[in-house]
């Protein structure tokens, strides 16, 4: 047997495993001066794999249950966005955490979400792709909650609490769906699923579980507190590819282009017309630069929701609507994540006047491909889907392209808002050095790369649109309408809170809870006799706890989070469910 596979055939696995292997460096004394060294470039086998496999799948037995690993179009072009971001977030983290004392810790967390974000795109099996999501997410809540502050430690309970609602979600549902197909390759459950059974159920499942990656609303509420806790190189990767992460799970598990579905279409596309107006809604009424980059994510994250309703209500047209779906994800993935690097080296005070003007060049560029400008990726990803308008339900046909106009004067509006925060908000930024710069130029470049449409979609390649009056209306009416904005704004007193708060449904939810408590802690002490006054002491204690912000210091919360039995009993049910279906 040859146990010494040709380059090309180990590159997938080596684009998982580098990660590993570092995390392994870095827990070995002697190794540690090496392995922080190669860190930064950990993600670069998975760059070279995506130019450089030959795409035959390669079974590894000893790997987790036996692992799958190929790639396919969709993979390549998801694992050359995700390689891009990993990579420039890695080389920026470098002179970002230089100075931090803990940064053997982030690189761990770091490294570990990066080998679960790479295998996603390479996973050919069901059990393999649940595998690396679950170390995905599980490993991202170190880098939420990495500065240890009481926002971090909020917005790091919201996370995990979501992602063991979306692990479970998808485990029933994957599960389902194996039951159905008798099938553990992803290729042959979505085909499978078109005719199955209990198809509504798990789609229905299986949304849920993607959509709180992807910020479907309502389950977005984690983004907009995670991003502004993380560190700005964490920040960076949670919206431009871990969001990414959900897409390619409805892209991997929906039956797009086996059987239509009018229903889920009409579902897909006003969840995805929610998000576009929503977020931009919400966003520009935020105080800081990366809440507001979150909620602009949430609201671009819309468009390719759309593009999968259409996909859903024309399944003929699937073959030619997926590149368009698949570019504005890597769009959208490299633009966010240079806006993010870039908050922070914009609100370092050291920096001179060449710095930030250079620093605004290298910002204006993602941000008016966002908009949809001319000549920008933005606009070609904006083109690539309106052939395929026609095709969607009545209802859809006639109104989606003007929502889609009026959809970029509020991306507009909010990278207006954002340029407005980054310069007079609280943020704080690092003084740029080399491998900052280096990383923010990387994600740019994938951008300049986009708009030339060279970046790789398998054997389509989209055409480049020439400038019309249609893609640059909505971006020139968003600039003047910020500009009016900030003259009326002018001498106005800044307000110390947003109007809503970061997470909004969030806040909503917290308040309730509180009311609860105190409702609670009413009741107790209105019915209990004097002789039980001492355990009704106790009942107020525990009562007043509050349900999210809990005043438990951080040992005692984690000792919680350790034994998860709330977790473990929810598994339980859900295996005992599994068997009687």
């Amino acid at each position: 047997m040859n146990f010494m596979p040709s380059l090309t055939q180990a590159l997938p696995l080596l684009a998982v495993l580098a990660p590993i292997l570092l995390v392994m460096g870095l827990s070995v004394g002697r190794a540690q001066p090496v392995a922080l060294r190669l860190a930064p470039w950990a993600a670069l086998p998975g760059l070279v794999c995506t130019f450089l496999s030959n795409g035959a799948d390669q079974n590894v037995s000893w790997l987790l249950l036996g692992t799958s690993l190929g790639l396919d179009t969709t993979g390549r072009s998801f694992l050359f966005l995700f390689s891009v971001l990993w990579l420039a977030a890695g080389l920026y983290t470098r002179g970002y955490l230089a100075d931090d004392p803990e940064k053997k810790r982030f690189w761990i967390f770091f490294l570990l979400t990066m080998s679960g974000n790479l295998g996603l795109p390479l996973a050919r099996g069901i059990i393999d792709f649940y595998l690396f999501f679950a170390l995905m997410s599980f490993a991202a809540y170190g880098l939420v909650v990495h500065d240890g502050s009481a926002a971090a430690r909020r917005a790091g309970r919201l996370y995990l609490s979501l992602v063991l609602a979306g692990e479970v979600l998808l485990f029933v549902g994957f599960g389902l769906a194996v039951h159905t197909s008798q099938s553990l390759l992803l290729t042959d459950i979505a085909r499978h699923l078109a005719t199955a059974d209990q198809r509504d159920l798990i789609i229905g499942l299986v949304l849920a579980g993607f959509g709180i990656k992807a910020g479907i609303i309502p389950l977005h509420i984690w983004l907009p507190l995670a991003h502004p806790a993380a560190p700005v190189p964490a920040s960076a990767v949670l919206s431009g590819a871990m969001i990414k992460a959900g897409l390619l799970g409805l892209m991997r598990l929906l039956p797009l282009g086996e059987v239509l579905l009018p229903g889920w279409s009409q579902v897909l596309i006003i969840s995805g017309v929610i998000m576009a107006f929503y977020g931009v809604l919400v966003g520009i009424v935020q105080l800081q630069a990366k809440t507001v980059l979150a909620y602009s994510s949430i609201s671009q994250m819309g468009f390719p929701l759309i593009g999968l309703g259409l996909g859903l209500a024309q399944p003929a047209a699937w073959p030619l609507l997926a590149p368009a779906v698949i570019f504005y994800a890597l769009h959208h993935g490299l633009a966010k994540g240079a806006l993010f690097l870039g908050v922070g080296m914009g609100g370092a005070q050291s920096t001179g006047l060449l710095t930030r003007l250079s620093l605004a060049f290298l910002l204006i560029l993602p941000a008016l491909s966002l908009s949809g400008g001319p000549l920008t990726s933005g606009a070609l990803a904006k083109s690539a889907l309106k052939p395929f308008i026609g095709g969607a339900p009545e209802i859809w046909a006639a109104s989606l392209p003007w929502l889609l106009s009026l959809a970029a004067i509020g991306t507009t509006l909010i990278m207006a808002r954002f340029f407005f925060v980054l310069h007079a908000g609280p943020d704080r930024g690092h003084a740029p050095i080399i491998s900052m710069w280096t990383g923010l130029g990387l994600t740019v470049g994938g951008v300049l790369l986009c708009a030339a449409a060279l970046v790789p979609l398998g054997s389509d390649r989209l055409d480049v649109p020439s400038p019309s009056w249609g893609q640059f209306w909505p971006v020139a009416t968003g600039i003047i309408l910020a500009g009016v904005f900030w003259i009326r704004s002018r001498g106005r007193t800044a307000p110390q809170e947003p109007v809503i708060p970061a997470g909004d449904l969030f806040a909503i939810l917290e308040t309730a809870g509180r009311a609860f408590s105190a409702a609670m802690l009413i009741v107790i002490a209105k019915c209990v006799t004097p002789v039980q006054k001492k355990t009704a002491g106790i009942a107020a204690t525990i009562s007043t706890t509050r349900l999210f912000h809990t005043r438990l210091p951080l040992p005692a919360v984690e000792l919680v989070i350790r034994r998860l039995p709330a977790a473990g009993a929810c598994f339980a049910l859900l295996l005992l469910l599994l068997l009687y279906l």
